[in-house]
């Protein structure tokens, strides 16, 4: 009669019977837990907003709420109070500045709140007064002006990648707190917010830019150049803040790494700066609707319609 032969469970009881064979068993188990501890923990990538606040999004969105709607008051003052307000963002590359334009303006009226990102100048441009091309952008009365970056290229990337000579260089420099006074003296509100963000937290969002095809358009050659300058740029910054931080328009650092306290602390900031009151008008009084009368509408098959996807 043959033996019947032993199963893989049978085949571990017999080790388990023994003391010593499971002693052993133990061991082993050990010390593969110990090596699955010794690896590093792969940490799955981020997206650009997460993991930069500990600021829950209940609380956040609460704040943001209630700032945005004071903006509308402030709006309201200034279009009847015919005020001209000017507020330029400068700052590191994905500092944050442009998520804080965008929570500022979304809530305004576009016809009387603008975003001026100028891009490179023309040929013309660059024969005009350095500063010519920024003053068209100017507000007239009754506007707000967000300057995603503005004449401060001059003393920041121009400077840094020699895009323009010592002596444009120094001129700005001079002629810039001279500028700016002219504009205060106008009457114009010109106000002015250096987003800091530290190298640690640049880097990561640089990296979750490249994994995210939504973001990647953020990656200009220049941000890539400036990963390899932050020295460079970090005493361009100290020299332009020497030489404009001045009593009339002084600068204003607001800390980027977390991006929705700083989102909050600008706006508030902006506020407390500009001496508006609530303006909001009345809420109009809604006369009943009239009667579609005899109107009949074209046939719907005469028509193209948007596909419902969704």
């Amino acid at each position: 009669m043959k033996a019947k032969k032993k199963t893989n469970t049978d085949a571990q009881a017999d080790v388990l019977d023994s003391p010593m064979a499971a002693l052993a068993a133990l061991k082993r188990g050990n010390k593969k837990k110990e090596k699955a501890a010794e690896k590093p923990e792969i940490k799955k990538h981020t997206t650009e907003d997460e993991g930069s606040s500990k600021l829950s999004n209940r609380i956040y969105e609460k704040e943001l709420s209630k700032l945005q709607l004071e903006l509308v008051k402030m709006q309201y003052w200034a279009k009847f109070t015919g005020a001209r307000v000017v507020i330029l963002f400068e700052g590191r590359d994905a500092a944050g500045k442009g998520g804080t334009i965008k929570r500022i303006t979304e809530p305004l009226n576009p016809r009387g709140c603008r975003i001026v990102a100028l891009g490179t100048p023309s040929d013309r441009e660059k024969t005009q007064w350095y500063f010519q091309r920024y003053v068209e952008h100017l507000p007239a009365a009754g506007e707000i002006v967000c300057f995603d970056r503005s004449w401060y290229n001059r003393a920041g990337i121009e400077h840094v990648m020699g895009f323009c000579s010592k002596a444009e260089y120094r001129e700005f420099m001079q002629t810039c707190p001279e500028f700016e006074q002219m504009l205060v003296r106008s009457g114009i509100i010109l106000l002015k917010y250096w987003f800091s963000v530290s190298d640690e937290e640049q880097e990561r969002r640089f990296q979750s830019r490249v994994t995210d095809p939504a973001r990647r358009w953020k990656l200009s050659p220049m941000d890539l150049e400036s990963r390899d300058r932050w020295v460079d740029y970090s005493k361009a910054k100290d020299d332009m803040f020497a030489h404009t931080n001045i009593p009339e328009a002084p600068w204003f650092t607001v800390e980027g790494d977390d991006k929705k306290r700083a989102r909050l602390n600008c706006i508030h900031h902006v506020l407390s700066k500009i001496p508006y009151v609530d303006m909001t008008p009345s809420p109009p009084e809604l006369p009943p609707r009239k009667s579609a009368g005899h109107y009949v509408r074209p046939p719907i098959n005469e028509q193209f319609f948007v596909p419902s996807m969704y």
